[in-house]
C-alpha cells in the first residue's frame, strides 16, 4: 500500500467489482431519493454529489461509502464519483447519460452529465 492508503499493484483495491456493486446497492435507495426530488432537466455528477452532501442523510450515506472503500479518502473518492454514483444514477432509470460534462471539475472522476427521463 502507498502512504495514503492506496494500492500498488495493478490488481490493487480498483479491481474489486464485488466490492464497487456493495457501494452500489447501498448508495442507490439515497441516490433514488434524490432523483426523484430533483427539479430541472440535466445535472452534471458534481453537481449531484453536491446536492447529496447538502443533505445530512444523504450526506452520512456518502460518508460512510467512503468508509466503507476503506483505501483512504482520495482513492475511496475515487471509487464513490467515478464508479458507484455514476452506476447507481444509471440503473435507476430516471435518467440518462448524455455527455462528458466538459469544463467541469472533479478531481476524483471524469464529470459526467444526466438528463431526467420524463414520465413513467
Amino acid at each position: 500500500m502507498t502512504r495514503d492508503g492506496g494500492p500498488t499493484t495493478a490488481t490493487g483495491a480498483l479491481d474489486r467489482p464485488d466490492r464497487v456493486d456493495a457501494l452500489i446497492e447501498f448508495l442507490a435507495p439515497v441516490v433514488d431519493d434524490i432523483l426523484r426530488r430533483l427539479e430541472g432537466d440535466e445535472f452534471t455528477t458534481g453537481e449531484f454529489i453536491e446536492i447529496m452532501l447538502s443533505e445530512q442523510a444523504a450526506a452520512n450515506a456518502y460518508q460512510e461509502a467512503l468508509e466503507r472503500w476503506g483505501e483512504g479518502e482520495r482513492y475511496a473518492k475515487m471509487v464513490v464519483h467515478g464508479q458507484v454514483i455514476p452506476v447507481a444514477l444509471r440503473r435507476n432509470g430516471l435518467v440518462e447519460w448524455i455527455g462528458f460534462a466538459h469544463g467541469e471539475e472533479d478531481p476524483y472522476a471524469v464529470p459526467a452529465r444526466w438528463r431526467l427521463r420524463s414520465g413513467p
